[in-house]
């Protein structure tokens, strides 16, 4: 990776990541700056000695563990524009949301029965490229290629604010600050990464950077003292975050493949006492999923391991598994444009893959997990969203005879 100008404030700055609550957040960013100050080498797969932590999540294969018993159900709400971006509310089993290119986003709810489509914001004039929950999940940013993000009320539907893009240009994505979800980053057409504060309308002093093409991929360590943002050249670019005034600062630049668009980075510390490797997975239309290891706090990436999925042009993402920390083994998730979405065990030598789940009739564009991993939704460029139910032995997952279709149950909100 190359190296830029130090800059003697980001000494000490340390750097997918698990949506906690507030309480429990001080306690994480504390777990994770002790990954970076005394980290050792070695697996990111829990120890056999690791009984405490297996027991969270069943002391099962990979295999069984990530068995899926088919659809729960199947949203279609958007269908004939792309669904580029589907995600469950943080620490939350049921509430789900979903951007379309049809310029609108869908609120859904999952229990009770039958699913509904809670309400769908309107207000963009054109596509909608991405969205992020808050971590309190009362309010969602949105970015569009109408080059404007806007600020929503989860809980009415309201739009609380509409910030035009500094440069004028299509937004292209965005993400939340971990620890202040006061500020935003979005990315734009015109190379650049903004940091906005959502309050004021703003773009921070400082919090700004430009990039070597589109960008169209951002996301944040743990702590959120490290952001990586990729672009459609086939750069990642590291940067450390001032927590104090939400300036940037460029640290490193990875050349994944030059010319190959950066579709998806999700990054993960792997806080747990057992595994320690803080990593990154990424997309970058090469037919391939990347598995890097984060190697110092500047964010340098090291190429750890690849996966083989179909991916040339169309903008796939990927997720690290919520429970992986507790599991024997560490699994992730790619959407694919052979229209499955496929699982791999990053650390099996040989036969990583673990499952692929079949049911999309076009390119499969994002994956996202329920926090305690019983449920997957999977978008793709058809407009279709699934949500598939895991099989859990023992238990009966409510609503499982048939395979439903939603309606719109809730009003359109229209700004």
């Amino acid at each position: 990776m190359e190296d830029f100008e130090d800059d003697p404030r980001a000494l000490g700055a340390r750097g997918h990541r698990r949506s906690v609550s507030r309480g429990s957040y001080q306690l994480q960013a504390q777990m994770n700056r002790a990954v970076y100050e005394d980290r050792p080498p070695g697996s990111v797969v829990p120890t056999s000695a690791a009984e405490a932590s297996r027991a969270m999540a069943g002391d099962t294969s990979l295999s069984e563990n990530y068995a899926f018993a088919g659809m729960y159900h199947v949203f279609d709400q958007h269908v004939d524009e792309a669904v580029p971006r589907v995600r469950f509310a943080n620490d939350d089993r049921h509430r789900l949301a979903c951007c379309s290119l049809d310029g609108s986003i869908s609120l859904c709810q999952l229990v009770p029965a039958p699913p509904t489509v809670l309400r769908v914001l309107r207000g963009h004039t054109r596509g909608v490229s991405d969205f992020a929950w808050s971590l309190s999940n009362d309010i969602l940013v949105s970015t569009s290629l109408d080059a404007t993000m806007r600020i929503w009320a989860s809980e009415d539907g309201r739009c609380i604010r509409e910030i035009p893009d500094p440069d004028g240009a299509e937004l292209l994505c965005c993400t939340f600050q971990p620890v202040n979800n006061n500020l935003t980053v979005v990315g734009n057409a015109k190379h650049n990464v903004h940091v906005m504060n959502i309050s004021t309308g703003k773009k921070v002093k400082g919090g700004s950077s430009k990039l070597t093409g589109r960008v169209l991929a951002l996301s944040f360590d743990a702590p959120g003292r490290l952001l990586w943002a990729g672009d459609d050249r086939g750069s990642v670019f590291s940067f450390l975050f001032d927590m104090a005034t939400g300036k940037l600062t460029k640290a490193k630049r990875l050349v994944v493949h030059e010319g190959s668009p950066v579709t998806s980075i999700s990054a993960r510390s792997w806080v747990s006492r057992e595994a320690r490797d803080p990593s990154l997975l990424i997309n970058a239309c090469l037919n391939k999923l990347l598995l890097y290891r984060v190697v110092d706090n500047e964010g340098t990436l090291q190429l750890k391991r690849s996966f083989p999925i179909e991916q040339s042009s169309h903008p796939v993402r990927s997720i690290f598994c919520p429970l992986m920390s507790f599991r024997q083994g560490a699994c992730v998730v790619t959407g694919s444009e052979d229209m499955c979405v496929h699982f791999f065990d990053v650390e099996r030598a040989a036969k990583a893959a673990v499952n692929k789940l079949q049911g999309h009739s076009a390119p499969v564009l994002d994956v996202s997990f329920n926090c305690d991993e019983s449920l997957l939704a999977s978008s793709d460029a058809s407009g279709m969203v699934i949500v598939w139910r895991r099989e859990q032995k023992g238990r009966q997952t409510p609503y499982c005879k048939d395979v439903s279709r939603s309606r719109l149950e809730g009003p359109m909100v229209r700004n």
